[in-house]
């Protein structure tokens, strides 16, 4: 057997296990780790199949592997097509012009270790939204972060030195607000309402639950938790709200597919574009980690990844108009019984209590 067909071979095998491992269903970081390259792997298999077909390879193994590389690529391909051009926008674009209430959100991990503080400045005065999330900032961030405070009169602080501190930032009036500890004891959310105007206020929770990983979880249990909890409390919410942070979890994975089908949210990024946001430093593995989701109440005016500040992630903007009347015309993912049962064995087997969530006011 030739060296490129032991490698190729290798790839075929690598991108089975790859593919399969999320199947079981396991909490563990090993297996939920590989959710996220599914472009990743899916640009592999595609690889994989051109180097099969101009190679010398020929016979039985040729055929093995090409349907080995097809499967692989059809299967990844399937949980990322959502987020490209090809599929059917889940969120309208708003009309330009129109004479409604507009909401601009800027959230950004800052990277506790960072420096370059000077960066995050300037592009929220460039790009000046209503609301500004900062995760990763402890005290010192936000001692450099004073200058903003001129321009944003309404500040929720948690910092913290542990990689989970939180600020949220706002032109507009907060009401209702709370910061939890909803699953873990050092690892918070802030949850608040935003007077957009006298007759809209919209519900917002800001997330940073931490990642499976051998240096944090070694499950995804907790991150799992949080967000079906936020889902949970959002399920009779009649007014407007909006979820946003870095979720440590990919957009395609089936934990934040169930988010958004129990919390009936949208994600304007569907029929868009991935938005990777992170890792800002190596751009062949890039995922988006930093989220927005919203409901049905408004439609799409900007959804951008903004420019690097020097962190492990890019920030991301969302500007959104309001419209109150689009139930028939924006749909989201369908919840299903077996969905709830799901949501509701996980919640009740680890003790989690949805009454714990908090419930700002909305208005819409």
């Amino acid at each position: 057997m030739s060296y490129l067909l032991w490698t190729l071979s290798a790839l075929a095998g690598f991108l089975i296990i790859a593919t399969l491992l999320p199947w079981l269903k396991s909490p563990a970081w090993w297996v939920r780790i590989w959710d996220f390259p599914r472009l990743q792997l899916a640009l592999l298999s595609l690889l994989g199949s051109i180097v099969t077909a101009i190679s010398a390879v020929t016979g039985h193994w040729e055929w093995g592997l090409q349907l080995v590389f097809f499967i692989t690529l059809l299967y990844q391909a399937w949980w990322i097509l959502p987020y490209t051009p090809f599929y059917k926008r889940e969120v309208m674009s708003a009309s330009p012009g129109a004479d409604r209430p507009h909401l601009r959100v800027i959230a950004c991990n800052v990277l506790t270790s960072n420096r370059n503080t000077r960066a995050l400045i300037d592009l929220v005065q460039e790009h000046r939204p209503d609301v500004l999330v900062t995760l990763e900032t402890d005290a010192w961030w936000q001692q450099q972060l004073l200058p903003l405070e001129k321009d944003y009169p309404y500040r929720i602080a948690c910092p913290l030195d542990n990689l989970y501190g939180m600020h949220v930032y706002s032109r507009l009036k907060l009401s209702d607000e709370e910061i939890t500890y909803l699953v873990e004891p050092d690892v918070p959310s802030i949850h608040a309402s935003v007077h957009v105007t006298d007759s809209l206020v919209v519900r917002m929770h800001f997330l940073h639950p931490a990642p499976p990983s051998p240096t944090e979880n070694e499950e995804s249990t907790e991150r799992d938790v949080e967000l079906l909890l936020i889902a949970k409390s959002l399920q009779e919410e009649k007014g407007p709200v909006i979820v946003t942070g870095d979720l440590n979890d990919v957009a395609w994975s089936p934990t934040t597919r169930m988010f958004r089908k129990i919390s009936r949210l949208l994600d304007p990024r569907v029929g868009r574009g991935m938005y990777n946001s992170f890792h800002a430093n190596y751009f062949f593995a890039r995922w988006p980690l930093d989220h927005f989701f919203h409901s049905d109440h408004f439609q799409v005016v900007e959804v951008a990844r903004l420019p690097s500040i020097d962190s492990d992630h890019f920030p991301v903007l969302l500007e959104v108009q309001y419209h109150p009347a689009n139930a028939d015309l924006q749909e989201g993912l369908e919840v299903k019984a077996e969905d709830q049962r799901e949501t509701a064995e996980m919640l009740a087997e680890e003790g989690a209590d949805v009454g714990e969530v908090p419930r700002p006011k909305s208005k819409g």
